[in-house]
């Protein structure tokens, strides 16, 4: 959506400096271009991608997070009762 507005902002630019017929012509080619069948596909499919790799990034920070809390060395220590140590600023469960 922000594709089309930046678009369409260009265009009205273009289009106001070059007078009314070239605005006319530049909003014609846009509107062939993003309604293209390959340029939906394309688009749809780097959506897709996008998405995809979203999830494997989120995937991954929150594996390495777990690491990371797996090492802190807080999780080794005990309180004299065996209760594990809490780092200060930590809310207790």
């Amino acid at each position: 959506m922000k594709g089309i507005l930046v678009g369409a902002a260009i265009g009205y630019v273009l289009g106001a400096k070059a007078g009314r017929e070239r605005y006319d012509q530049i909003v014609r080619l846009w509107h062939r271009f993003i309604e293209n069948p390959t340029v939906r596909r394309t688009a749809s499919q780097a959506k897709d991608k996008a998405f995809e790799a979203a999830h494997q990034a989120k995937d991954l920070a929150a594996d390495a997070a777990e690491k990371a809390a797996e090492k802190a060395p807080w999780r080794h220590q005990e309180e004299a009762n065996g209760r594990p140590v809490t780092p200060s600023g930590t809310p207790r469960a």
